[in-house]
């Protein structure tokens, strides 16, 4: 029989639910009652309509899509008992209970579930486990639901012992249908402040009020941004009588470092900051605390007594308390926001992950005042992605954790987590260096949240002038790069989808995405690749190994075009890391320092094929008015349109000058800062600009570039020369195979001279990017 639409069976004791053409639901119940309240990973079960051949007799209950078929006898879950099959071009099969196949076989070392993330980097120092996620190699993944809570109010309501509860995701090797499908049941990410993508400043250290406030406004004297400021522990009362316990949980001001609470937090916000401050809330509230009266009158209890309040949010009176008598005070105080530091364990009183309790209590507690949820918290399982910021913990500051990062970070977007923020520069151990610090900040610049932070230590700050002038240069240009990023970063988020990315998401059909770890997509358009090793002494530069997707990508910092669908290792000074566009592609930057919407936007465009970008922007009420500009280049006829705004066309100036910078163009192709005004225009009205000749991509010119590498090597002038004359002279292929012969014989202008190897990469880097460009 043949079925479309709303398509759901039940037995006795079963119920399976066709929710769309890749997911279904298996539930089972030894007492017959099935779940159809929300739960902690799981908040509504929509149905989209399916068409699909069923069999329903006693003994066989087969159900088949144009993506699955489901066989089931209706007797116990078990391995033998139920089987979901993949169908079409990417078949492979699961049984309940049973681990993921791998379809590739151990002898390649391949593991199916290509990992999700983890609670914590807490004493990381490198690689630690990320658990599974919803993305396999082999097309099907499982969400298995059966332990989580239900919601029921305000209540979290156990399942039934016996409850089998699982979700089966058939995508094949469309990824990012596999989190687009977990979004629509477990929710989507929500929008959160457009400032929380500008800079944040933060260090354990106990600041005086004064030193907070001149730090901050030197940051703006030397054009350093930030719109974040956080203030870790110290601003509340540390240095505690013991006999209330240790100090890490606190409510109440120190006023010995911080003498105007109201002034500190105006004087911040008129600087233009958001503030959080940092709370460990597991000790709970304790007589000496400021609000322990109003939190033992609102309790019922004596604050005579002295008796401290429980931490547990499992009291529906005492989450009350939390809120109003704690939070909130300080909330009106100024604080916009919470750094919850939970570190104590994974069960509650009531058997709850206290985490989870605390980052969802938060997110909606600002959601019920009004305000768009944001919190800085750890990751406490699926379902997380609705509670953001993610705080990746206490990491080493090592290169091997920086290493790890980017891997870390761009594949929990498998559990649809995209949103990590990490101590930028590493939080405990390490030495000062220069480079470790700059090449961190790099990669924090193009993550999802750029955060730094450092331990408790007076040599470990990360401001950009605890360094040497080379770094603090490079630090501080990041940082300025970061804000002009947010017209772009925020409107990524916008879309809904996790905003840094594995790029198998996008190009799971092509076996080399899933041997690319070191690089991510950022939104749509941004293919990152962070260089996360020292320099090489030689060419002065560092290496990575980057996958370039089909199609034509461009270096974003130089302007080099490389030809894409194959591997190549690239190299980069300190000065950069290896961003590229893709060849067609818009990208809106702001020309100034604010992260609210710019009345200036300078577009990089990347000419080669036609391109168009929807920019988004708001008003950041937690209903928001939006205003969207679609943005058209159109190759041939080399017109830039930025069409008329649509929507809530009050949320943004009503005059906008626009810029337009041409990166990998013929016209900036000698590295020139080749910037167009466009002019002034009423964003009712938009404009068109047929820009000149010079506007498609250029030549890579390899004898310039090579020549610029080779004024910075520190090697031999003999291999210099050699290297110079040899690609003036020869064609690409010839020049490749006497660099190399050269570099295996060691013999230079008939000379034995060593020819270094990483001069030899960086060299041969520029000679392929695109042969004959």
């Amino acid at each position: 029989m043949e079925e479309s639409g709303r398509l759901q069976l039940s037995g006795a004791n079963w119920r399976i639910s066709v929710l769309g053409e890749h997911l279904l639901r298996y539930e089972w119940s030894p007492q017959g009652v099935f779940e159809d309240r929300p739960t902690q990973v799981v908040t509504r079960r929509p149905f989209t309509p399916v068409r699909a051949q069923v069999r329903d007799e006693p003994g066989l209950v087969q159900i088949i899509t144009a993506a699955f078929q489901l066989d089931y006898d209706g007797t116990e879950p078990a391995p033998s008992s139920l089987r979901v099959k993949g169908r079409g071009d990417y078949e492979s099969a699961w049984r309940y209970g049973q681990p993921l196949p791998n379809l590739f076989g151990p002898a390649l070392g391949l593991v199916s579930n290509l990992g999700g993330t983890a609670r914590t980097l807490d004493g990381a120092d490198g690689p630690i486990g990320m658990g599974d996620g919803l993305v396999t190699r082999n097309g099907i993944s499982v969400l298995d639901d059966s332990d989580s809570l239900v919601v029921d109010g305000d209540r979290l309501v156990a399942r039934a012992p016996g409850t089998v509860d699982v979700y089966v995701f058939v995508h094949g090797l469309d990824h990012a249908g596999a989190v687009d499908d977990f979004y629509r049941i477990a929710g989507a990410p929500p929008l959160i402040p457009r400032w929380a993508f500008g800079n944040w400043w933060s260090r354990y250290h106990a600041y005086t009020q004064d030193e907070y406030e001149q730090l901050m406004d030197r940051f703006a004297a030397e054009g350093i941004p930030f719109s974040v400021a956080v203030v870790d522990m110290d601003w509340h009362l540390t240095d505690i009588d013991p006999a209330y316990g240790h100090g890490w949980t606190g409510y109440t001001w120190n006023r010995e470092l911080f003498g105007d609470p109201d002034g500190f937090l105006a004087g911040l916000h008129s600087r233009g900051l958001r503030v959080t401050l940092n709370v460990h809330p597991a000790d709970g509230i304790r007589a000496y605390e400021d609000c322990y009266p109003a939190v033992c009158e609102a309790m019922g209890r004596d604050p005579e007594a002295g008796l401290p309040v429980e931490f547990d949010l499992s009291d529906p009176v005492f989450t009350k308390a939390y809120f109003e008598q704690v939070h909130h005070p300080l909330e009106d105080m100024g604080v916009d926001f919470w750094w919850i530091d939970w570190q104590q364990g994974t069960v509650g009183v009531d058997g709850v992950d206290p985490l989870w309790r605390l980052n969802q209590l938060h997110t909606a507690d600002m959601a019920a005042r009004g305000r768009r949820p944001l919190i800085l918290s750890r990751y406490a399982g699926p379902g997380s992605h609705r509670f953001p910021v993610g705080f990746s913990g206490d990491a080493v500051a090592s290169w091997a954790s920086l290493a790890f990062q980017p891997r870390f970070t761009a594949t929990a977007a498998n559990v649809g987590y995209g949103m990590w923020s990490h101590d930028i520069g590493g939080h405990v151990f390490g030495a000062h260096d220069d480079e470790l610090a700059t090449r961190w900040l790099q990669f924090g610049v193009f993550s999802p949240f750029t955060r730094l932070h450092s331990s408790d230590d007076p040599f470990a700050g990360k401001e950009p002038w605890n360094y040497g002038a080379v770094a603090r240069s490079i630090m501080t240009r990041f940082l300025r790069l970061r804000h002009a990023l947010v017209p772009y970063l925020y409107t990524e988020w916008a879309t809904g989808a996790p905003l840094v990315r594995p790029v198998y998401h996008e190009w799971g059909d092509r076996f080399e995405s899933y041997e690319a770890p070191g690089e991510y997509l950022l939104g749509r358009d941004l293919l990152v690749a962070p260089i996360t090793r020292p320099l090489d002494k030689a060419s002065q530069t560092a290496a990575t190994r980057v996958w370039f997707p089909p199609g034509v990508w461009v270096d974003v910092f130089s302007g080099l075009v490389y030809r894409g669908d194959r591997f190549l290792t690239v190299r980069r000074g300190l000065r950069t890391i290896p961003v590229f566009a893709r060849a067609g592609s818009i990208i809106p930057t702001a020309t100034g320092a604010s992260t609210d919407n710019p009345d200036e936007i300078e577009l990089l465009v990347v000419p080669g094929a036609d391109a168009s970008y929807q920019l988004v922007e708001d008003d950041g009420a937690l209903e928001p008015a939006t205003a969207r500009t679609l943005i058209e280049w159109d190759q041939a006829a080399r017109v830039l349109t930025v069409h008329p705004v649509e929507g809530a066309a009050e949320v943004v100036p009503a005059r906008r000058r626009w810029r337009v910078r041409f990166v990998g163009a013929e016209s900036s192709s000698a590295g020139a800062d080749h910037s167009i005004d466009l002019g002034e225009a009423p964003v009712a009205k938009g404009l068109a600009a047929h820009l000149p000749e010079g506007s498609d991509l250029g030549s890579n010119e390899p004898v310039r570039r090579i020549h610029e590498l080779l004024v910075a090597a520190q090697c031999a002038h003999t291999a210099k020369n050699f290297v110079s004359e040899l690609v003036a002279a020869a064609g690409p292929l010839d020049q490749l195979v006497a660099l190399r012969e050269a570099r295996v014989r060691g013999i230079v202008h008939g000379e034995a001279a060593p020819l270094p190897e990483d001069l030899v990469e960086a060299v041969s880097e520029i000679i392929v990017a695109d042969p004959g460009r």
